[in-house]
């Protein structure tokens, strides 16, 4: 009985989190820092136009790590999604990790993903949703494409907890999630995320993960 009630418990809190997918229509930019060990190195921001049934996002990623004065791991990359009503036609993104480049170039056509990343080329299911963290449907998708190099990767999303966390000197209710890979990957590879979720407004307000350091995304302003 309590097993079910748990589970009664996910599905419900789950059908809230993507009740409000369309207050997007209202979001004109998400700006987030990036934070390694507790210290801001730099920001991911998305900038959202709407015209009728078309929205397009834009994301700005760039961040750096500095040890003794020597520029030991960056990413400066920029990216476009562009959907309409809701449906994901198109993304492209181009990112220089360190001296690395990479690239994604997505299209939809006739109920697949056409995929040209640097790391994968080929085709996808559209149940897949891109891996960046202005959207909440990561958290639905059993499998997502990396923003950075088109690769398609096996997931699994777990409930954790509730929690009250301050923002703007108010108490809000978020809930915490674990996303985890749910294949065999190198440890660099594996995704192992907690991700912290505003429920009403299906916004991410944080991203933690341990990779060389405490990692964070941490929401600093929407409008």
């Amino acid at each position: 009985m309590k097993k079910s009630i748990i589970i009664f418990f996910v599905l419900i809190l789950f059908s809230n989190v993507f009740a409000n997918e369309l207050d997007f229509k209202n979001i004109t930019k998400i700006e987030m820092d990036v934070l390694r060990n507790d210290k801001i190195i730099g920001y991911s921001n998305y900038f959202f136009k709407h015209n009728k049934d078309t929205m397009i996002v834009e994301n700005y990623t760039q961040f750096e790590i500095d040890l003794l004065g020597i520029k030991v791991f960056s990413i400066d990359s920029k990216s476009r999604e562009i959907y309409e009503k809701d449906k994901l036609l198109s993304f492209e993104s181009k990112t220089l990790q360190n001296d690395k480049k990479k690239f994604v170039k997505l299209i939809y056509d006739k109920g697949i993903y056409i995929i040209n990343g640097s790391s994968f080329v080929g085709e996808a299911s559209q149940e897949n949703i891109i891996g960046n963290w202005w959207n909440a449907k990561i958290l639905k998708t059993k499998t997502q494409i990396s923003p950075l190099s088109g690769s398609v990767k096996k997931q699994e999303v777990k409930f954790v907890s509730e929690e009250k966390v301050e923002y703007k000197g108010k108490k809000i209710k978020l809930s915490k999630f674990k996303l985890k890979s749910t294949e065999d990957l190198p440890d660099d590879k594996k995704l192992d995320f907690d991700i912290w979720l505003d429920s009403n407004k299906g916004i991410i307000f944080k991203v933690a993960y341990n990779r060389l350091g405490n990692w964070q995304y941490r929401l600093r302003n929407y409008e």
